[in-house]
Order: C-alpha cells, then sequence, then structure tokens
C-alpha cells in the first residue's frame, strides 16, 4: 500500500461560529451559504442568537429548492415564475435544473425564464392577494478549471452596509482540491493500466435529505464522489494523451469511498491491490419480487439452474464471467445485462426472461446476465454503506474502460460477448442498462455532469435501437410496436408521463422522439458485431422495494416482447 495523502479539514461552520458569534459579530446581520444539513444550520443559527448575533445559515448546494423546502409558504399560491441567474459562464439551463425536482414537489404550474441577475434567481409566487417577490442568491465561484461551481459564502452587514461580500472556502471544497493536486502532483508511470485501485476515503459530514418525489435524494457526499470519479478520468485521460470521455481509458480501478463523518473532514488516498473476495454460496432468490439488486452469489445460483451450456470467461481481477447458451434453429440473439455494474435492474429482467424464454421451441439465445463483475463487487461493497447513492466507480471494469469499447488484448470480459455472438450468429442484442433514478451532479465540475449532460435528471424508462447502415427501414416500425406493448406493464405509463412532464418543465423538450409515452433514440452505426443493439434504460441506480420490481417487470417486458417482435420477423 501507497499512501499519498493523509489530512484533515476543519469544519467552516465551526470556524464562523467560533469567529463571530460574540464581540466580533455583535450589531451585524451573518449570511452564510455552506454544505450543511438543515440541523447543522439550524443549530449555528441558535449558537448565534445565544450570542446576540443576527445571522441566516443557508444551503451552498441547491439554495433555490432548499429556499423551497425550508423557507417559502405555498398556501393559496397558484403559480411560480423563476427568472434563473444569467452569468456569462453558467448557462440558463444549468440554473433551471438546480431546481429540479421542484416542478414535481409543488402542486401548481412552474415557469422558468433567463433572468438579468448574474448569481440571484427572481421568484415570483403567484396569489390572489398579491404576488410575493423573492430574491435568492446562488452561491457560485469561477475555479481553476474555468467552471463556475457552486461555493460557500460569506456576507456581513452593519447599519446597512455591507462590510463582506466574498466566497467562504468550507471543507466541502477543500478535501476536493486537496486530493486533485495531491494527485495531480504524483509521479504516475506512462504504463497502463497505471495502478490497480486508487482508493480516495472521505469521512464528512454535509447534506443527505430525502425528498418526496420518486427516488429524488440531495447528497453532498454523492455529489463528492461523482466528482473525484469522473475528475480523475478527466485527469487520466489527459495524462494518457486521450480526448475528454474517452472510454477505452484503462487507468486501473479508481474508488472514491465517502462516508459520513462528524466534526472534521478526514481524507486518505491510498494506492492498493485490488480486494478479491470469496463468493458465497447462496439460494435462489424469487426474481419476479425481488427488491433489490442480487447478490452475485445470487446470479451464480440462478444461472446455474437455468440450464442450457454453460461458458465462462476471466474478468481483469479474476472473478468469472458466466454465460449460458441454449441452442435451438432460430434465429440468434444475445441477452446481457450489468455492462455498467451499478444498474442493476437489468440483472433481474435478463435472468427472468431467460427462464420463459428458454421454453420457447427452437430458441435461439445466449445469456450473460452479469458482464462486469468486477465493476459488481465494487458496487456491492459501497452500497453496504452508501445505499442510495448512483456509485459510478462502478460503473467500468477494473481496468476502468468501458467494456463495450475495449477492442485490443487483452479483451478479458469482451470476450464473453463475443463468444455468445459467434454461439448464436446474432442478429439482436438485448443489452439491458439503467441511469441515475435521482438527479446526477457534479458540483465541483459546473453542476451538471460533464459529458453526461443529457442523464442529469430522469426521464422515465427509453429505449436506443443502434443498427448497420442499410439496416434502418424497420427500426422505426419494430419500436412503435415495441412500446406500444412495454407501455402497458403496469405503473410504467404513470411513472414515464410524471417524469417526462418535470423534465420538460426543468430541461424543455425530450431531445428524441417520444413514443407511446416512451423516449426513443434510433441512431446508426457499425461499431456493434450485430445488425441490432436494443439498448433498455430504466432510472434504476439507486431503487428498493415497489420501485425496484417495476424497474426488473420492465426490463422482463421489454425483452419478452422484443424477442417475440424479432421472431415474427419485425426486423428481418
Amino acid at each position: 500500500m501507497t499512501i499519498l495523502l493523509e489530512a484533515t479539514f476543519p469544519n467552516a461552520l465551526d470556524a464562523l461560529v467560533d469567529r463571530l458569534a460574540g464581540p466580533a459579530g455583535a450589531g451585524a446581520l451573518v449570511e452564510a451559504w455552506v454544505f450543511e444539513d438543515f440541523a447543522a444550520r439550524h443549530a449555528a443559527e441558535a449558537a448565534f442568537a445565544t450570542a446576540g448575533v443576527s445571522a441566516h445559515i443557508r444551503s451552498a448546494y441547491k439554495p433555490l429548492l432548499h429556499a423551497f423546502l425550508d423557507d417559502f409558504d405555498l398556501a393559496g399560491v397558484t403559480a411560480i415564475d423563476i427568472a434563473t441567474p444569467s452569468h456569462p459562464a453558467g448557462s440558463a439551463r444549468r440554473f433551471a435544473l438546480e431546481a429540479y425536482p421542484l416542478a414535481g414537489l409543488v402542486k401548481v404550474p412552474v415557469r422558468f425564464s433567463t433572468g438579468a441577475a448574474l448569481l440571484d434567481y427572481d421568484v415570483v409566487l403567484r396569489h390572489p392577494e398579491g404576488d410575493r417577490h423573492h430574491r435568492v442568491f446562488a452561491p457560485n465561484s469561477l475555479r481553476a478549471n474555468g467552471t463556475l461551481s457552486s461555493s460557500g459564502w460569506l456576507r456581513i452587514t452593519r447599519a446597512g452596509t455591507r462590510f463582506e461580500d466574498h466566497a467562504l472556502p468550507t471543507e466541502f471544497e477543500q478535501v476536493f482540491d486537496a486530493a486533485m493536486a495531491a494527485i495531480a502532483g504524483h509521479d504516475w508511470p506512462a504504463t497502463r493500466p497505471i495502478f490497480e485501485t486508487l482508493e480516495i476515503t472521505v469521512e464528512t459530514a454535509g447534506i443527505e435529505r430525502r425528498i418526496p418525489w420518486h427516488d429524488e435524494c440531495l447528497s453532498t457526499r454523492e455529489g463528492l464522489h461523482e466528482d473525484f470519479y469522473f475528475s480523475l478520468l478527466e485527469f487520466f485521460q489527459a495524462h494518457a494523451g486521450l480526448p475528454q470521455g474517452d472510454r477505452t481509458l484503462q487507468p486501473g480501478q479508481i474508488i472514491p469511498d465517502i462516508r459520513i463523518g462528524e466534526a472534521e473532514t478526514t481524507l486518505r488516498i491510498a494506492l492498493l491491490p485490488a480486494r478479491i473476495e470469496a463468493l458465497p454460496v447462496e439460494v435462489r432468490p424469487i426474481l419476479p419480487t425481488a427488491d433489490r439488486p442480487l447478490r452475485a452469489g445470487e446470479i451464480a445460483a440462478e444461472m446455474a439452474a437455468l440450464g442450457g451450456a454453460p461458458f465462462t470467461f476471466p474478468s481483469t481481477q479474476g472473478r468469472q464471467i458466466l454465460g449460458t447458451y441454449f441452442a435451438g434453429t432460430g434465429k440468434g440473439f444475445l441477452l446481457s445485462g450489468g455492462q455498467h455494474a451499478n444498474e442493476t435492474s437489468g440483472v433481474v429482467g435478463a435472468l427472468r426472461a431467460a427462464q420463459d424464454l428458454k421454453a420457447i421451441p427452437d430458441i435461439n439465445f445466449a445469456l450473460i446476465a452479469q458482464e462486469n463483475v468486477d465493476g459488481y463487487a465494487l458496487h456491492q461493497r459501497l452500497i453496504k454503506t452508501a445505499p442510495h447513492h448512483m456509485h459510478h466507480a462502478a460503473r467500468y471494469s477494473a481496468l476502468g474502460d468501458d467494456i463495450e469499447s475495449r477492442a485490443k488484448p487483452p479483451l478479458l470480459e469482451r470476450q464473453a460477448r463475443e463468444h455468445a455472438f459467434e454461439l448464436t450468429n446474432a442478429g439482436l442484442h438485448l443489452n439491458l442498462h439503467g441511469y441515475p433514478a435521482h438527479e446526477w451532479t457534479r458540483p465541483h465540475a459546473g453542476y451538471l455532469p460533464r459529458g453526461f449532460e443529457l442523464w442529469s435528471i430522469p426521464k422515465g424508462f427509453f429505449l436506443i435501437l443502434r443498427h448497420h447502415p442499410g439496416y434502418g427501414d424497420k427500426a422505426l416500425s419494430f419500436l412503435e410496436a415495441l412500446t406500444a406493448r412495454v407501455i402497458e406493464t403496469p405503473g410504467l405509463r404513470r411513472f414515464n408521463e410524471s417524469q417526462l412532464a418535470v423534465w420538460h418543465a426543468h430541461s424543455g423538450e425530450v431531445p428524441f422522439p417520444v413514443i407511446n409515452a416512451i423516449p426513443c433514440l434510433i441512431t446508426e452505426s457499425d461499431r456493434a458485431t450485430v445488425p441490432y443493439t436494443l439498448i433498455t434504460e430504466y432510472p434504476d441506480e439507486t431503487i428498493y422495494d415497489a420501485p425496484f420490481r417495476l424497474a426488473h417487470e420492465t426490463q422482463y417486458a421489454t425483452v419478452m416482447a422484443a424477442v417475440a417482435l424479432y421472431y415474427a420477423g419485425a426486423l428481418a
């Protein structure tokens, strides 16, 4: 093990109370914006009040949404008009998205427009007895990378004169900057993979708040995980001379492990060997009622029980990718799940569908229920301490690349897919995916997830159909027939319509056609081995219980309908 950095960062709010809750703050109005939850902010206001100092402590993270959650009285309000900040380095769309999911929480129309203020929302609460006007400050600073990002802030006013009005360094920002500086300053080798695992362990307080809109969660700790993971991918892409967003990069496994802490924030960055746990023996799960992601042993038990002709290939860390083949005279296809291991409903949907598909006469298909077994093991580890975080560190392989993008030896995990294509002579790949079930943010990188902006908020279940050149004539009619069947899954139409309505309020029109209440994207591409690839996308990364059951029921229904149409000649 090699330690790159160990450090501790004091709590900025505690330091502010120590400084100003006394003679230094006498007669002043103290306003601060920090990355702390309501309880911590309320306690600080109480400490100031005890010392005779007037203070308002607000959230620096999603400040407008917090204003609605904690401060505004909406009784009798008939509509809400919001003029977003108009900073040259931050888009109006970004600030409208930063208010998400306001349009889903309130029961009245919410209308966004572009305002004139640099960093203030102007809010009008329409009311029969007279409109109410509010101005909500959105504290942001330009970071060294040129992005306008959420930041702490401090204002001190005496007798109507503002003496201080500036960014306030917080532990939330300091721990990120210190970690990135330490990693940038390390002498990394040119060979790849660069390490087995790079682990960033942080214990910190911050905001962790469930709110009553689908799976929505406000979490600064989750935001820190996302910032670390994707910022480090971007750093190592630049180190390797690859373009930003390149999915072939193989630095090793990057693991931000962000945990709840108290008082001071602690940081440790270490280079470690891969952690390999023995696979426990599990009983077969009852798949139709599964209310959580399956454990790896449960997947293995189900694969063994399915029968067929099993095949295996090794992963980077020495685990086994499990596949099975059901030989028949029908048209071949591959059914797979878990390419991105934190997308878990497709694993259950694939296993459920395989149980029924194998009974069809002359069926000819291969199943790989979980392609990315190393990422899945990491996901299982991380959700033990943070079950409602999306954990994109588990998205890619232990080498750090996307399995689908791997084109050069050693192919490792990619071999299982290619072997299945050869066995089946597949004309169709049913590739089951998911995406974040609640808002995906990168607070230190301009708020929206860079390169994944269209995935920043959920838009319900949707489909992507990729086809080889010359195969596009059947794609639209296939999706029209498929969506007509799938949308009848109990509960799916209402789910999709509610998410699409809120997407429209905060982000505008969905950027591709909506067919039978299911967004659909048809693209021509020659990078896939097979002529047609149907990709499912269900917002599933952090869901449990009834929402998880609807997710894998939708995945299952899509597979069964797609196979029926495929065998009926819809893609011939």
